[in-house]
């Protein structure tokens, strides 16, 4: 089939959505012929046709995004069996749903003066107009559109936010690779140290996020300071918040215990680095980077299903070890301390925790989408 992938950012790098529709264009492209549209690209899939989508301007971001809609309508209209579209824009057979509906944020639980004030909020401001035109145009029923869950809290959300989709919405959850394992772990994890610049000897946790506050650095720092001195934090992800986060670090003492590593295009090296990875978030659909994390044999301590939408399908003390408050610095702290100084616990995550990523490879999320391709173009 000829398919046309609009994201308007394609690129591992810039965070777990991306990430998700780089990989799934990368499996797909082996059978069918894949054109990407975006504005910003450093094309990481080979074999498939690339178009640069014309950007008058980043800010506003809502003016952007309205014209990149209008632009890949344009380019897309003709000569494609599916459209499958990752950004929130009103046209696409496909539609993939990678955070949580603006309206599900908005609304969820107002009424009353409660509601009515949000809806003047909106009313008023043409960037909310905008996006909840948008989203309200990718969940109108059309025949033959499919809506996409990246996981099972988001469809639930989702259908909360548009009940008159339910019938259109179904769950595809995001994969990983298991990389290779052909030298040591304890060769892997001095290799990465020294091309990372972190410390050889000390016991390391890692965080990865491009949005420090929501994914529970703030806590994490507070969690780091009541650690012993010995254990150091390493952070991955967009350098532009480094600025704001690194007084926090001063005032807590913590300026020579934390590593900030700026945006990583491969996570991998910071993967094999550290002891155990992180992820108190205070929302996340899913949470991708938990299952690159268990591919690459990390244990994980992550915010629970409340919070976070992997955590469903872990069984705590198993998988992972799930942090009931992720704002509770203590709780942090001791579920940290207790993976780093529990040899046993920890090689227990580890080995749960490659089992769970094996059952969820990019190669089962791409067969979801062809079946769902060919039904679409059936239509």
């Amino acid at each position: 089939m000829r398919i046309a992938i609009v994201n308007r950012v394609f690129d591992r790098s810039a965070g777990g959505a991306e990430s998700y529709a780089v990989a799934i264009a990368e499996q797909l492209a082996q059978r069918h012929e894949i054109h990407i549209f975006a504005q910003q690209t450093d094309q990481p899939v080979k074999g498939v046709a690339y178009h640069r989508v014309f950007c008058l301007c980043q800010k506003p971001r809502w003016v952007n995004q309205l014209l990149f809609a209008m632009a890949t309508w344009w380019a897309t209209r003709r000569g494609f069996d599916v459209v499958h579209s990752h950004e929130n824009i009103w046209h696409g057979q496909v539609q993939t749903i990678h955070v949580r509906p603006l309206r599900f944020n908005l609304l969820q639980g107002r009424k009353g003066v409660q509601l009515a004030r949000v809806w003047l909020k909106v009313v008023l401001s043409p960037r909310l107009v905008t996006y909840i035109w948008l989203e309200g145009a990718r969940f109108r029923p059309q025949p033959g559109r499919s809506v996409v869950a990246t996981s099972d809290a988001l469809l639930q959300e989702c259908v909360s936010a548009y009940p008159q989709a339910k019938q259109m919405l179904s769950v595809i959850l995001p994969g990983t690779y298991l990389p290779d394992r052909s030298t040591t772990t304890a060769d892997a994890r001095a290799q990465a140290r020294t091309q990372l610049r972190l410390p050889l000897d000390k016991p390391l946790v890692l965080l990865v996020a491009n949005d420090y506050q929501r994914k529970g650095l703030d806590v994490l720092l507070k969690a780091l300071a009541q650690l012993p001195t010995a254990v150091h934090l390493a952070v991955a992800g967009n350098p532009a918040q480094i600025t704001h986060y690194r007084p926090l670090t001063e005032k807590l003492g913590l300026s020579e215990r934390v590593h900030f590593l700026g945006s990583q295009r491969d996570l991998a090296p910071a993967y094999w680095a550290a002891d155990v990875l992180a992820h108190p978030t205070l929302e996340d659909s899913y949470a991708m980077v938990v299952l690159e994390a268990m591919a690459h044999g990390l244990p994980v301590v992550v915010s629970g299903p409340r919070y976070c939408g992997i955590s469903a399908d872990l069984q705590d003390g198993r998988e992972a070890l799930l942090l009931p408050n992720p704002r509770n610095a203590a709780q942090l702290a001791l579920l940290l301390s207790r993976v780093l100084a529990q040899s046993e616990l920890a090689k227990s995550l580890i080995q749960s925790g490659l089992d769970f990523a094996r059952r969820h490879g990019w190669e089962q999320a791409a067969h979801a989408y062809d079946v769902l391709y060919k039904r679409v173009a059936s239509r």
